[in-house]
């Protein structure tokens, strides 16, 4: 691209040294790259702050499901977040929802550390950061750039003298305004991300019948390995049982060949 660029700068500045009120370093352009030249170095200067995704994993036990429920929606509410996404489902083992919350970043270890608090257990919990400093920054510099390619293209469309010098210019333009938005798209998601921290939380109440989710003691495991033991020897002497047929026909095979065995033996004594 930059050295199809180079070629229409070339083929375009010949035709520039007969025109005298059509240049590109007249005063209006130049100061209007130089106004961008300053606000790019404004927002590199800006963009020193730490940029962090904060992603939290949080997995609670409950002892009154509809209560929690009430608790976790106050809770974003009070934090400043909102309630991105939410999943209920119910078994006969248990009823849980799934929910996902957006929350300030400033108020991310406050409400990781509140949820928690009205919950019978913790189950899991994991937190998770992700520095997008750097990836900001760089893109945030390479859509300055794009942005003064294009208004030097501009430039060069307006001092086209033939279509094809016109295609061949807009063709640039539209590649560098589709690079243009995609780093716009990708500056507002990051800094979307990095103002709001996202918690995953996953709370469930076992229903009646449904054990805690407790680690078993060493005599529980020993039972339910015993149990675990019965039940395959169990199903092991059930698969020998249900191939019996091959058992005969191996036992018969077994006395046909003894017995031909033992008349080629008698038949040698014989002779």
């Amino acid at each position: 691209m930059q050295n199809k660029a180079s070629l229409i700068l070339m083929r375009l500045t010949n035709y520039r040294r007969f025109s005298t009120t059509e240049d590109i370093t007249s005063s209006d352009t130049l100061g209007s790259f130089s106004q961008l030249i300053l606000q790019g170095n404004t927002l590199k200067q800006d963009d020193w702050d730490k940029k962090i995704i904060k992603t939290a994993h949080l997995k609670l036990e409950v002892k009154d499901f509809k209560a929690y429920t009430d608790v976790v929606r106050k809770a974003a509410k009070q934090f400043g977040g909102y309630i991105a996404n939410e999943e209920q489902n119910q078994s006969e083992e248990k009823i849980e929802s799934t929910v996902t919350i957006k929350v300030p970043v400033n108020e991310f270890e406050l409400i990781i550390d509140q949820l928690p608090v009205s919950a019978k257990k913790i189950v899991e919990k994991k937190v998770i950061s992700e520095d997008v400093s750097e990836q900001l920054i760089d893109t945030k510099s390479r859509l300055a750039t794009k942005q003064q390619m294009r208004l030097k293209y501009l430039e060069f469309l307006r001092q086209a003298k033939n279509m094809e010098e016109v295609l061949q210019v807009q063709s640039e333009i539209n590649d560098l305004q589709e690079e243009i938005e995609s780093a716009s798209a990708r500056i507002n998601y990051l800094s979307h991300q990095s103002a709001f921290s996202t918690v995953n939380l996953t709370f469930y109440q076992p229903l009646a019948g449904f054990p805690a989710n407790d680690t078993p003691g060493f005599v529980k495991r020993a039972v339910a390995a015993f149990k675990s033991g019965y039940d395959f020897m169990a199903e092991l002497m059930i698969e020998v049982i249900s191939i019996w047929p091959v058992f005969i026909f191996v036992l018969l095979g077994w006395v046909f060949l003894k017995k031909r065995t033992s008349g080629f033996s008698t038949n040698r004594q014989n002779l």
